[in-house]
């Protein structure tokens, strides 16, 4: 459903779309600048407009973001994409969580590629390790960090500053490393 609302001194079209497996309202902005807010099913219409309100300079900010990086060539990866990379993105995380393992020595039931939108990586409690492919073109510090944090996630399934304390053994520099990633 399209809507529309002011935001400061600008009118903001953006698609409102309902979703039973949505938890919490949330926002998305594409690279072209295109808003949609997810609403939870039975979730009143009138609290994404709230939200959207209290958001209203994020979402102002990186639209503005996006402008600045109009003429950028950026990577539109398709499903043929993953899978000619899925086999190198497995060889290399399962090399690295092998080489970080021997610090941390974790048990580790499996290790997964996937086609995500909007992760780079996960683990469950189960002991499986699940990286995006698009690792493979990252920095390589920066996918090896990556893989020490979902690592770390073996021992501490949260962000707490034991976890934190965890990821540091192999990268005190975390922060400006998620910084980058942010970026």
């Amino acid at each position: 459903m399209q809507k529309r609302i002011q935001l400061y001194n600008q009118e903001l079209a953006y698609t409102l779309r309902r979703s039973k497996r949505a938890r919490r309202i949330s926002i998305t902005i594409d690279f072209d600048s295109s808003v949609v807010v997810t609403l939870p099913w039975r979730t009143n219409i009138l609290l994404a407009e709230e939200f959207v309100l209290q958001k209203a300079k994020w979402i102002l900010r990186k639209i503005e973001q996006f402008h600045s990086l109009q003429g950028t060539v950026v990577p539109r990866y398709t499903y043929e994409d993953y899978l000619k990379n899925r086999d190198k993105a497995y060889e290399f995380a399962a090399r690295k969580v092998e080489y970080f393992n021997e610090t941390y020595q974790y048990r580790i039931h499996k290790i997964n590629i996937k086609n995500q939108k909007t992760r780079w990586g996960s683990c469950s409690k189960k002991g499986n390790l699940n990286f995006n492919y698009k690792i493979l073109f990252l920095p390589e510090r920066t996918a090896e960090y990556i893989v020490v944090h979902e690592m770390c996630h073996l021992k501490e399934l949260n962000h707490s500053r034991k976890f934190w304390d965890l990821v540091a053994r192999t990268f005190p520099d975390h922060k400006e490393i998620r910084k980058e990633l942010h970026r």
